[in-house]
Formats: C-alpha cells, sequence, structure tokens
C-alpha cells in the first residue's frame, strides 16, 4: 500500500511532537516541512510554503503554528483539497471558524484539531464508565489546570493578544474546557472571572475562574485555569449519582503535572463518615496520546469516514463558549 504524503507547517515543539507520530504510523510519509518562524529540521526543510499547498501529492497538511497562523494556513490548505489536522486554538474568532467548515463542506475534505487530552487513556477510561451508567447520571464537575510561567514569557508570542488570542484560558484552559463539554452534551458558560493581577498584561487573563451550567442535564461545572500556580497542576473531578471519578496529574513530555491516575469509587455517604476502602486507583505510566491522534485522523482519511473526535464542530462548540466566557469574565476588570 502506498502511503500518504504529508507536510508540516511549524516546526516548535509541536511540530517536532507530531513528526515523531507520523514517522511512527505505516501510512504516512512527510514530504515537506516548513517553518515560518525558520526553524530548519534535519531533513524535507523547504522555504516556500507555496510548494506544501500546490502538490498534488500531499494529502495530508499538519499546521503547528503560532496561534494567529492557525486559521489562514489552515484556509490555504482547505481550498487547495487538503485534509488538515491543526493544533489548537483552532481560531481566533468564531467568524473565523465557521468560515472553516464552510470550506470543509464545500471541499469534502477532512478536519481535526489537536484537543489532545481526549485522547488521554484516564478520560477514556473515564468517559467509557460514565457511558455505561453504572454510577448513574453526573451532578457536578470540578476542575483545575495551572502551571508556571517566568520572565522570559514576556518574550513570547503567547503574551500578545494579536498572536495568540489570550491568556491562560485560550493556552491550556481550552483543554478544560473541551473535557467538560466532551462528557457533558449541553454545557454552556453561566458566569466567569478573569484576572492579570500579577503578569499585568492587557487583555491576556492569568487566571480564568468559570462556571457551566446544562439545562436539560442540570449539571453545574467549574473550572480554574490559571498561569500563577507556582507548581503545575492537572484535577479533574467527576461526581456523579452513584459514585464519583478523578483524575489527577497528567502523563506529559515534561513530567511536570506529575503520574496519572484515575480514581473510582462507589458512592460512600454513609453516617457516621464515609471510608477510603472503596477506592479503585489506576496509574497510567504511559500514553501515546499523540499518535492515537494521528492514527485516528489517518484512518478517518484513509476509509472516509467522518471526524467524530475533536471535529471542526468541537472546535465552533469551544470558539463559541471561550467567547462568551470573555465576554462575561472582563466586565468587571
Amino acid at each position: 500500500m502506498n502511503k500518504l504524503q504529508s507536510a508540516i507547517i511549524g516546526y516548535g515543539v509541536m511540530g517536532k511532537i507530531r513528526e515523531k507520530s507520523i514517522l511512527k504510523n505505516s501510512n504516512l510519509t512527510i514530504k515537506y516541512i516548513f517553518d515560518p518562524g525558520n526553524e530548519k529540521p534535519i531533513s524535507k526543510s523547504i522555504t516556500d510554503i507555496n510548494e506544501i499547498f500546490n502538490d498534488n501529492s500531499i494529502k495530508i497538511i499538519f499546521i503547528c503554528t503560532p496561534n494567529h497562523l492557525n486559521f489562514e494556513y489552515t484556509k490555504r490548505a482547505i481550498m487547495n483539497g487538503k485534509h488538515v489536522f491543526c493544533e489548537k486554538p483552532p481560531t481566533l474568532t468564531i467568524a473565523q471558524m465557521q468560515e472553516l467548515i464552510q470550506l470543509e463542506n464545500k471541499f469534502g475534505i477532512k478536519l481535526m484539531y489537536g484537543l489532545n487530552h481526549r485522547q488521554h487513556e484516564s478520560v477514556i477510561t473515564m468517559k467509557d464508565k460514565i457511558n455505561s451508567d453504572e454510577f448513574g447520571k453526573i451532578l457536578w464537575m470540578r476542575g483545575r489546570y495551572g502551571k508556571s510561567v517566568d520572565e522570559t514569557f514576556n518574550n513570547n508570542w503567547r503574551c500578545s493578544k494579536e498572536l495568540a488570542g489570550g491568556g491562560i484560558l485560550f493556552d491550556q484552559g481550552i483543554h478544560m474546557l473541551d473535557l467538560m463539554y466532551y462528557l457533558v452534551d449541553d454545557l454552556e458558560p453561566y458566569s466567569a472571572l478573569l484576572s492579570n493581577n500579577y503578569w499585568k498584561i492587557p487583555k491576556m487573563e492569568d487566571n480564568a475562574f468559570v462556571t457551566l451550567y446544562g439545562e436539560e442535564s442540570k449539571v453545574t461545572a467549574s473550572f480554574h485555569s490559571t498561569m500563577t500556580q507556582w507548581r503545575h497542576l492537572f484535577s479533574l473531578e467527576v461526581f456523579l449519582e452513584k459514585g464519583y471519578m478523578t483524575i489527577n496529574g497528567l502523563k506529559t513530555n515534561s513530567g511536570s503535572y506529575g503520574n496519572e491516575v484515575l480514581t473510582i469509587a462507589k458512592n460512600r455517604s454513609k453516617a457516621p463518615r464515609a471510608t477510603w476502602e472503596s477506592e479503585e486507583n489506576f496509574t497510567f505510566e504511559v500514553d501515546n496520546f499523540w499518535d492515537k491522534e494521528v492514527n485516528y485522523f489517518t484512518n478517518q482519511v484513509l476509509s472516509n469516514q467522518p471526524v467524530e473526535i475533536a471535529s471542526s464542530q468541537d472546535a465552533l462548540r469551544l470558539m463559541k463558549g471561550l467567547t462568551k466566557i470573555y465576554d462575561i469574565g472582563w466586565k468587571l476588570n
């Protein structure tokens, strides 16, 4: 079987990660790599991006660029008949995302986004358990996701509203929002507070406190996204009618979020106090979520099946949610 020719646009941290996953996939090969910041890969490097868009042999483009370039390159790729895998955030505005969906449908291509937290084994296991109905309906959820940055952040494109689109909510909180949307279909932003009290970059939040509510499900959810968490942290708690599930830690390349542990237990609310004997812990030592994303997208292209995980519709819902959170959250600042 002939391998699908692919190209990578953007060769920073994510471009290098995607390159490794592509090379592991037996159905893919890399023909070109282009970096707008002129970082040169060892091989396959080109200096004219038009070579990628104009080459009919290239079927898939992986876009791994700074946020403000995602829309432009995705649009050009689609209009040249390429299937596109793009890192988050999908776009900077709702209108841009709606335009891409129109083009996706018009040109009949596949479009997927790097909402990689859905591919973590702990999340997959949690989702399966929730869908089994063994624990009943979700009552509420709570998330915390935080990291710290240093003074060099001020020299990075991520500290620019124009280039990044937003602060820590746009950069990292987008994953927590996506996970909560993934677990509960009808959640919508209800209230939010955004602040930039520490780094003091105008309209670039270093903390976001968000609540969500589902009109039909009656689920209440909240999360805190921060870049003044001096010890990196990931925590997602889901409490249901008959028990609870929590994820603490996240398996990453840096290891800075600690071990990824999923705890599952049945309801234990009997008086006079709760006990801990019923908890079951699952530690995920190895997580190949990067590879799973690339493999899934490649399979959907080869089989001509719709993208159902991290799709353009998922991306549109995220953009609408983020926009609403920003509209609400900055009113008091």
